[in-house]
């Protein structure tokens, strides 16, 4: 289960989407995210999936690398699915003894479901193509009107990809612990759902030592550096659109005004 998260990671390939700004892949993450929510028909949704299977072919990252996932979602998949189901009232479709399924319910759970998957999948696409550097200028830029009411934009953007950076670093250690707690003889499998909580423990105070640990080794090797901040601090490779960033974002923006427009059109 852990090998299989795939957030935070950087899959290093030359394409067209490993290219762009980051700023162009953030804005199009937010609005994709965004189009999600808009879209109510089948309509809107086939043709955001057709955008979003686009985008992934247009990346070269492999199809069975973005899926391999999602195998860390299927529990909150099912969750949604489940209580959408069973506890939407409408018209009834099946009565299983004193379980009704509605109709109503079946269409939400499909929906949330399409919606949670292309949502994990479009978000994947942007840190699997963007390096966290350059996600952290990405976001720098694009927060930067903010420092007008005080934000401290350089550090939150730090944060953010130091939090995104120690995301495959810690999913490691933890897959260490893990083997080193199964030769010693521990289970993670069997039992119940408490017994399973249980034999955790050993599992979560290592994973904690050696997080704070490297926290705090980063803190070091900062304050060796002389970080004071983002002020007064250049960039080796600063920012600058190009053609091809200027195409994707009128591309990207008409083909999601297009989906809303169908989607709304064609009821």
């Amino acid at each position: 289960m852990i090998r299989n998260i795939t957030l935070g990671q950087y899959y290093q390939t030359t394409s067209l989407i490993h290219r762009l700004d980051p700023r162009v892949k953030l804005v199009m993450t937010v609005a994709f995210i965004i189009l999600l929510f808009i879209v109510r028909e089948i309509t809107g949704f086939t043709l955001a999936a057709i955008f979003l299977f686009t985008i992934i072919k247009l990346s070269k990252v492999p199809f069975r690398f973005m899926i391999r996932g999602m195998k860390a979602i299927i529990f909150l998949l099912l969750f949604a699915v489940f209580f959408n189901l069973f506890l939407t009232p409408g018209e009834p479709a099946l009565t299983l003894w004193r379980i009704i399924i509605t109709w109503e319910g079946i269409r939400l759970a499909l929906t949330l479901t399409t919606r949670l998957i292309m949502l994990i999948l479009g978000s994947s696409i942007m840190t699997l193509t963007t390096t966290p550097a350059n996600l952290t200028d990405g976001m720098e830029k694009l927060m930067k009107p903010l420092r007008i009411i005080k934000v401290p934009v350089h550090e939150v953007t730090m944060m953010m990809s130091i939090s995104l950076r120690f995301i495959p670093i810690l999913l490691e250690e933890t897959d260490k612990i893990m083997k080193a707690q199964i030769a010693r003889g521990a289970d993670f499998e069997s039992g119940s759902l408490i017994k399973k909580a249980k034999s955790l423990v050993p599992l979560l105070v290592p994973l904690f030592i050696s997080a704070f640990r490297r926290a705090n080794d980063l803190a070091m090797a900062m304050e060796a550096r002389c970080y004071r901040g983002g002020d007064g601090r250049t960039k080796m490779k600063p920012l600058v659109y190009k053609t091809r960033d200027r195409i994707a974002y009128l591309c990207a923006f008409a083909y999601m005004i297009m989906a809303v427009f169908l989607d709304r059109t064609l009821l």
